[in-house]
């Protein structure tokens, strides 16, 4: 389980052969992520990455099973057409496609679909590890823990940012932000910043000037935008500036960086930190996580989807990339023995190192992959790894506090009501039928 994945090695070697896979019986897997609408952003790119990481695999033969290679497909289906169309589409994927794993950004639009794939005991994956939970054993996080990495900015920040202490913060109230609201809340707690003020934003009509001039009347040296919308994070970054904002910025993502140096300043940008980085950084060139060799994988991308590069376009790649290794070493498609490859030993490679299965204080189930996390900020005209930051070092230091910022609004895993699924079946179409 330590060893280089076989994406890995197809990256750095090239040296497979090339076998064919006409012929042998395909191994799908679902992708069930917004397509459209507002978070279309957290969906899209990511499976864009999907395509190319099965197009590497495929082109070298497939993925090994009982000694032989069979090819991958992707099964694609919109999960923000709502709850109800979702858990269709699932049930598409699982009785007719015969899914092996389902990829999905996660939250409200999956409600319905996550606890049917928990009742068919389908291996499933999330963006979100606010959907944790006891009540799905077979649902994980193994390529992101967020919002909980975000704690690695602010202790940086700190740090680095001794004089400002004053911190304004916004967050849209849904699945996104509220957790990450919380976790900002922990962290500056943490970092001894005083929070003079606090807005909660409706995700699909809030308001870029009204909520800028709410965090301005604090008189703050720190904007912190959450895990807001990349489309409100660039209104709000333009807004500042257009205000004469002299402090600093701080936000989950910041995919928009590079025209937001050109519609505002290279210095003024040079205040914004971050979380997630280009992935032709030197910083990564001798990390030991997923691809070694990342530059490759960005380029790729940016060849085939010029423009389109996100916080999500390798996040889904790489969860594939460890259920691939897991895979390979059951030498199974089962979702027990799958679950257990990955979670031997508890320890296991992550995207940017080590990471270890942990979630119990939180979700109520290890079920989530944390390892340590980057911190980016804008230098030269480009988004640059400052340093790793530990993200399990903070939550072992400062985890009770955490559980008590998401139990004050609600977002511990014991405070979610399940929704009925039995109901929800029996208007399915594919239950009449």
């Amino acid at each position: 389980m330590t060893g280089p994945s076989l994406a890995q090695r197809l990256i750095v070697s090239g040296t497979l052969p090339r076998l064919g896979v006409q012929g042998q019986a395909p191994i799908r897997v679902g992708a069930l992520v917004p397509f459209s609408g507002p978070e279309a952003f957290w969906g899209q790119p990511g499976i864009q990455g999907c395509r190319i990481w099965i197009d590497w695999i495929n082109d070298r033969g497939g993925l090994m099973i009982d000694g032989r290679r069979r090819p991958l497909v992707l099964i694609e289906a919109d999960s923000a057409q709502g709850p109800q169309a979702a858990l269709a589409a699932a049930r598409d994927m699982v009785e007719t496609h015969k899914v092996r794993l389902v990829l999905t950004l996660g939250g409200r639009d999956v409600r319905l679909a996550l606890p049917y794939l928990m009742e068919r005991r389908v291996l499933t994956a999330t963006l979100l590890p606010s959907d944790l939970s006891p009540d799905y054993p077979t649902l994980i996080a193994p390529a992101e823990v967020h919002p909980f990495f975000n704690v690695t900015g602010v202790d940086w920040l700190a740090r680095h940012r001794p004089k400002a202490r004053r911190v304004a913060l916004c967050a849209q109230e849904d699945e996104l932000g509220l957790p990450s609201l919380a976790t900002y809340r922990a962290a500056f707690r943490v970092a001894e910043r005083e929070i003079v003020s606090e807005t909660r934003y409706d995700a699909d009509t809030g308001n870029a000037e009204q909520i800028l001039n709410q965090m301005l009347a604090g008189d703050p040296d720190i904007l912190c935008f959450c895990s807001s919308p990349p489309p409100m994070i660039d209104q709000l970054t333009r807004a500042a500036y257009a205000r004469g904002f002299k402090g600093e910025m701080i936000a989950c993502t910041c995919d928009g960086y590079r025209d937001l140096i050109a519609q505002t300043s290279p210095e003024f940008m040079e205040r914004f930190t971050f979380q997630f980085p280009d992935f032709d950084d030197p910083g990564l060139e001798g990390a030991e996580f997923f691809f070694r060799r990342p530059k490759a994988f960005y380029e790729t991308y940016n060849e085939r989807f010029p423009g389109q590069w996100t916080a999500v376009s390798w996040e889904y790649a790489a969860i594939l990339d460890r259920w691939h290794d897991a895979v390979e070493t059951a030498d199974s498609l089962g979702t027990v023995a799958v679950l257990a490859a990955l979670k031997r030993g508890r320890v296991m490679p992550h995207t940017f190192g080590m990471g270890r299965w942990w979630g119990t204080e939180i979700y109520g189930i290890d079920n989530a992959l944390v390892g340590d996390w980057p911190v980016v900020a804008v230098r030269d005209g480009r988004a640059r790894i400052q340093e790793f930051g530990s993200v399990l070092d903070w939550l072992t230091a400062h985890g009770a506090l955490l559980v008590e910022e998401l139990g004050a609004i609600g977002q511990l895993w014991h405070q979610r009501v399940r929704p009925d699924l039995s109901e929800a079946l029996l208007a399915d179409p594919l239950t009449k039928e």
